[in-house]
Parts: structure tokens; C-alpha cells; sequence
């Protein structure tokens, strides 16, 4: 309105007025077809052991041919990290990932109704196959709010440690077979080698078969022991935390008084 009045030699009040005399008739508000839409928080879901919370995505690996991916269907535990299963495939499909899925469950003999599958929001984890298949199984879903990664945090921490692996392959793969033989190897030295900071830096698989307690106490007796020798090096008293963690929570809901806090530090 300003530069139109102005091209036609009007000049009527200050540019503030007119945007204040639109907030009075609330015409700055946002109209419905371009208001943003807003996504409710995904559902807290807290796993206190093996098989009761699963993360799964698909990722992309590198072809020969230019534009041409094979698709890595990943299935982790968010309790104990460990990788339940997996595939590589030439196709991105909801019937491959419903007929992973349900591999799974009767491979790691889980009881369907009381797991949930947590996914984002992609054509796979939302197709009718793959709707289906949950339901006949009768698995609890969860999904990501749409554009919103970390809402799958698990698997796509799991992804970027996958790619930045040093052994990862710095040129695409020969074949589908190659690809697969790859991720076998990876998946081997993850869940029986690789120990995790977010689990005490113990493997995936002797959390996730229960071995991880006996293992975590021998650390606090080596540690006390240590601290006995020389008590001088302890100043606070303290040695390093070997407790084991009893529960793992998928998308979190943070409690008033740690938002508060937050919104202390940020000010």
C-alpha cells in the first residue's frame, strides 16, 4: 500500500500505522491455506528390555550405475542397539519391509503384540503391505513427524555410523550380492565387537542376551580396587559410572522442570 500511495503522490501516515491498523483487525494473521501446519510431538515409548522397541529405516548405497541405489532395510533395538535384522535390495517396497518385519519377529521369537516399530514417514514404512502387516501381526506403530528427522534418532545415528565406518567402501558397490556381503561383515563386528557409548560401552549383542550385567560389575570392582590403591587420584570420591542403564526412551517428552532450566540458560 505504501509504494502504490506513493507512486500516486499520496502520502497518508508513517508505515507503522498501517501494519498497527492491521493487527487491530487481524488481518497479519496467517489465512488457513498458508498457515504452517503444526505436527503433535510423537508419542513417548520407553523399552526396559530386549524386543520391546524397534527403530527401522532404509538407507541408500552407491551403485555402478550413476542414479541407481541399492536400498539397506535396517532394523535396530533401541534398548540394546543391536541390529535384529536387515536386508539389501534392489527395489524400495512396503511389501520387502513387511515381509522383513514379520521375519523378525518370528526369528527373535517376539511376542507382536507387545513391540513397538517405530519409522519415519517414507512411502515403505507407510505403504498398505506394510500397514497391514503390522496390524495383522498386531505390532504398535509409531511414526516420525513428517520432515523431522531426529524423530528416528536411533536409526539414523546407526546410518551415519554405518557410512563413517573406515572400512566403508569409498567407491559404489560392484553388485546387489556386494553390498550385501558388506553389511553382513559390518553387522557382525557391530553387534559383537563394537561397544557402544550409549550403553556403557558394552556390544549391542551382550546387552541385548543379558550378558552386559556381569560385565559392567567387573568394571566397578576394577575400578574400586584401583581406588583402594591409590585413593589420591579419586578427589571426588567417584569412580567412572558402570551402572547399568535400566531404561531407554524413543522421543522423550522433557519434564517442566528440565525445560525450565533450559529456558534459564538460553535467556
Amino acid at each position: 500500500m505504501v509504494p502504490i500511495l506513493a507512486d500516486e503522490r499520496v502520502y497518508i501516515a508513517y508505515e507503522a500505522s498501517y501494519y498497527r491498523i492491521l493487527r487491530e483487525n487481524r488481518l497479519l494473521a496467517h489465512r488457513n491455506k498458508a498457515k504452517p501446519s503444526r505436527h503433535a510431538k510423537t508419542k513417548e515409548h520407553s523399552a526396559t528390555g530386549p524386543n520391546r522397541v524397534w527403530s527401522w529405516d532404509i538407507t541408500y548405497l552407491r551403485s555402478t550405475v550413476r542414479g541407481r541405489f541399492y536400498y539397506l532395510y535396517l532394523v535396530v533395538d533401541i534398548w540394546s542397539r543391536m541390529i535384529v535384522s536387515w536386508a539389501v535390495h534392489e527395489e524400495e517396497s512396503a511389501e520387502l519391509a513387511g515381509a522383513l518385519i514379520q521375519e523378525s519377529c518370528m526369528r527373535h521369537g517376539v511376542d507382536p503384540d507387545t513391540l513397538v516399530l517405530h519409522s519415519d514417514n517414507g512411502g515403505p514404512m507407510k505403504g498398505a503391505t506394510m500397514l497391514v502387516t503390522i496390524k495383522w501381526l498386531g505390532i504398535v506403530p509409531s511414526f516420525s513427524r513428517p520432515s523431522v528427522s531426529d524423530d528416528n534418532a536411533y536409526s539414523e545415528a546407526l546410518f551415519k555410523t554405518l557410512k563413517y565406518r573406515p572400512e566403508y567402501p569409498s567407491k559404489p558397490f560392484e553388485g546387489v550380492s556386494a553390498a550385501q556381503a558388506w553389511v553382513k561383515e559390518f553387522v557382525g563386528r557391530y553387534n559383537g565387537e563394537h561397544r557402544h557409548s550409549g550403553i556403557r560401552f558394552v556390544t549391542p549383542a551382550s546387552r541385548h542376551y543379558g550378558e552386559d550385567k556381569q560385565i559392567l560389575e567387573i568394571r566397578k570392582e576394577v575400578y574400586e580396587e584401583a581406588k583402594q590403591k591409590n585413593p589420591l587420584r579419586w578427589v571426588s570420591g567417584k569412580t567412572r559410572n558402570w551402572n547399568m542403564i535400566s531404561e531407554v526412551r524413543l522421543n522423550p517428552v522433557k519434564k517442566k522442570e528440565e525445560l525450565s532450566s533450559y529456558e534459564r540458560k538460553s535467556a
